[in-house]
């Protein structure tokens, strides 16, 4: 649908307005009352000046500086990485500004959804096993168990691809010509039936790879000792399987203990196996099979039952942003933030690189100076590593963000931040602490999309809200990923990947507010089960763990 709104100016303080459609040299854009003839094409998505702008001064956006200019800039001309550079305000410790207008909740007030109880007091929205190695390598004996594990118990996904091949081949052995398949004869050629569950209230068996646990410094080793523990201990987690080699940095006694910073007295199935103490790789893996089948009768005991909203963790990222994320999905689930938080709940704002420039008012936001002030030195020694590694916060910033109107950082991060709506920030948390507090939480993780997703589990979050513009398949092992299109024609493109399209904001059908309660009645379906994303479906289980050198 053509949007019948040409432009946007997101704050009234802004110099600069946003096309929502494709703009053509010369027309004359009426806003507010004043024109505005275009001195070149303004692609959608991008913005331009609406007053001369000299050398040196300020570009404006969300009502923040987010660029100077590198030359004049005459009306109607759009901003690129050619005539603007990043540039932000600096911040200090200031007054607290913790007062914000609680959202309606009456509709939700006695809503529930259905999920899993655990003895610690939270409520999972899915019950997953963990298979996870302590060490890279123990990654094959993880292969190995998860080829015994998975298609015997009917979690294997199902091989439709393989079978696609299949018939290439048999169609190319019968000398036949092949054929143009298009999608819809292609799913419609393949019939494989999936074999079924054996245990019906484990969601999965997931096995977490990495490439982490030792050759790296000891910090290394004991952040990905607290990540690894953030998913045992996670309320999507029913138990674990665990294979150290035995003599690697990461040591099992590290994570043991940080499994007990988290729940005291871990009661969930928890089976750890060193190989070099048992020999064989035949009796590693049969005893890691044996246990890990004993643990699943155990937790399948488990079912999901009522539970109040304010169990549910949400957390916020985003990912391929475009110049419509910061209007649409990211303040549609900013709102849905809100919503929650009103209810009682937990929501989780990562990706540090991309709170450039606002640090002043999330910084404000803080219910107190330490908090404020933890938030701030944060930032600033992340800047400052990155910016002794020869790079910095400006160039964080993709090739596709920039392409698609996201030419600063801080044009990015002043978009990114309305992930986080209004409420106060109730605590602030260094890589990979876990939530323990309802609210608004900030956690220190990279801008790289499955590092600050993985990041955001580990801390707690049940269910991942992940805006995007321009299309990523990114998804979790333990919990859902709803991702949520900035435009309309990414939902039609991609509509495989997508879950909920935000671009109607941009057209005008709905409001940022009507967006978000619509996306919290999603959520609620996805936190019971009774919906699958389609990072689920697809079995797109990624985990990065961060290594706290600098990544963006």
């Amino acid at each position: 649908m053509l949007n019948k709104r040409k432009v946007l100016q997101v704050h009234p303080n802004d110099n600069v307005l946003v096309a929502l459609q494709d703009l053509v040299k010369g027309e004359t854009i009426v806003f507010n009352g004043a024109e505005y003839i275009l001195k070149e094409d303004i692609p959608a998505k991008h913005k331009f000046t609406t007053v001369q702008i000299q050398e040196g001064e300020a570009i404006t956006m969300y009502g923040v500086l987010v660029a100077k200019a590198k030359t004049l800039l005459e009306v109607g001309v759009r901003i690129s990485t050619e005539n603007i550079s990043h540039a932000s305000d600096g911040y200090v410790l200031g007054n607290r500004r913790t007062e914000w207008q609680l959202p309606n909740i009456d509709k939700w007030r006695n809503r529930t959804f259905m999920g899993y109880y655990r003895k610690d007091g939270s409520v999972g929205t899915g019950n997953y096993w963990l298979v996870i190695p302590m060490v890279f390598c123990e990654n094959r004996n993880i292969d190995v168990l998860k080829e015994a594990l998975l298609e015997e118990l009917g979690y294997a996904r199902p091989k439709k691809y393989q079978q696609f091949t299949k018939k290439l081949a048999s169609i190319y052995q019968s000398k036949k010509e092949i054929p143009n398949i298009e999608e819809e004869v292609f799913e419609e050629m393949l019939s494989e039936t999936k074999a079924e569950k054996i245990f019906k209230n484990i969601d999965g068996i997931k096995f977490l790879t990495h490439e982490g646990g030792c050759g790296g410094i000891r910090s290394d080793a004991q952040a990905l000792c607290a990540l690894l523990a953030g998913y045992i201990t996670h309320p999507n987690c029913a138990g674990a399987t665990v294979l150290s080699l035995g003599c690697q940095n990461a040591q099992v006694s590290m994570l043991q203990d940080e499994i007990a910073k988290r729940i005291p007295v871990y009661d969930r199935p928890l089976y750890i196996l060193d190989q070099q103490k048992t020999g064989t790789e035949t009796k590693l893996l049969t005893n890691a099979i044996k246990q890990t089948f004993t643990g699943l009768v155990n937790a399948n005991e488990n079912s999901r039952k009522p539970a109040p909203l304010s169990k549910i963790v949400i957390g916020l990222e985003c990912g391929g942003s475009d110049g419509f994320s910061g209007i649409s999905a990211n303040p549609a689930i900013g709102y849905t933030s809100d919503l929650l938080i009103a209810l009682g709940g937990t929501v989780i704002l990562s990706e540090f690189p991309e709170l450039c420039g606002v640090e002043q008012e999330l910084s404000d936001r803080c219910v107190d100076e330490e908090k404020a002030n933890r938030f701030m030195h944060l930032m600033k020694i992340y800047n400052q590593k990155a910016e002794d590694a020869g790079s910095g916060f400006y160039m964080n910033p993709s090739p596709g963000n920039i392409k698609d109107g996201l030419i600063t950082d801080a044009i990015k991060s002043a978009g990114a931040a309305k992930k986080g709506g209004t409420s106060p920030v109730v605590d602030v948390l260094d890589y990979p602490e876990k939530v323990t507090k309802p609210g608004l939480n900030l956690l220190c993780t990279p801008g790289n999309d499955v590092e600050s997703t993985t990041a955001e589990v580990a801390s707690g979050a049940t269910v991942v809200l992940f805006t995007t513009g321009l299309g990523t398949p990114t998804g979790n092992p333990i919990t859902p990923v709803v991702k949520l299109s900035s435009n309309t024609a990414l939902y039609d493109r991609m509509r495989d990947i997508i879950d909920i399209n935000t671009g109607t904001i941009i057209e005008g059908e709905e409001t940022i507010e009507e967006a978000g309660e619509r996306i919290m009645d999603f959520v609620i379906e996805v936190a019971s089960g009774n919906q699958k994303v389609h990072a689920q479906v697809h079995g797109q289980d990624d985990f990065i763990p961060w290594k706290r050198g600098v990544s963006l």
